[in-house]
């Protein structure tokens, strides 16, 4: 934990962004008897009724320091699928930087093994040279800022029903081109010496001899 905190305490600095990556799930619902349409006084009204159309995933990397994030919608949340998104993020997002610090949960996926299930030893190496990864605790990943802004995309664009992959990529690009014009920042206050008093029994005791 105080390591992601001590993380979230270092400047700015281009050469090194800090970002933040997190997953999840949207189950897409289907409304077959429609809708009716909004009209003076009155919202949009649609059927109780909804059939379930599977699921997609999202991947979303923030930048909480400078208000940038992009979101990739894909069919599923694999190994594969998180390589693909460290490689879009080292060659593609911050083809610049020296090094990217790189905070993410612990699920099983994310981890530079990914890598190597995906690519050539020696391009495996290569993008995983580029990450400096650090790891939220178990049961920890609030301290994701990624899971923050996820929350956020959730109230503000997911929070009703979307019937196909198609529907869910164009939603989700709107809103993160309107967020990203807007450097919608996110400022983390929590730190180190605030866990040591909120979360102090989390600590072990020190007995004195």
């Amino acid at each position: 934990m105080e390591d992601v905190l001590e993380v979230y305490q270092r400047p700015f600095d281009p050469k090194r962004p800090q970002v933040c990556l997190d997953e999840q799930s949207v189950t897409l619902h289907e409304t077959p008897r429609g809708h009716l349409p909004m009209t003076p006084g009155e919202v949009v009204r649609q059927d109780y009724q909804y059939t379930r159309n599977g699921t997609v995933n999202l991947f979303i990397k923030v930048q909480p320091l400078t208000g940038w994030r992009r979101v990739h919608v894909t069919n599923r949340r694999t190994s594969l699928d998180m390589a693909q998104e460290l490689r879009l993020l080292v060659d593609e997002d911050f083809p610049e930087a020296e090094k990217i610090v790189l905070i993410t949960d612990n699920l099983n996926t994310h981890s530079p093994a990914c890598l190597y299930a995906a690519f050539p030893p020696q391009e495996a190496r290569r993008i995983a040279a580029k990450l400096e990864w650090h790891y939220t605790p178990e049961h920890g990943s609030w301290l994701n800022v990624a899971e923050c802004e996820l929350s956020v995309l959730t109230r503000q664009c997911l929070n009703r029903r979307l019937p196909n992959k198609e529907t869910v990529a164009q939603e989700v690009a709107a809103w993160q081109l309107r967020r990203n014009s807007l450097q919608a920042k996110i400022h983390w206050q929590f730190t180190a010496e605030d866990a040591r008093i909120k979360l102090r029994k989390l600590y072990p005791v020190v007995k004195e001899q």
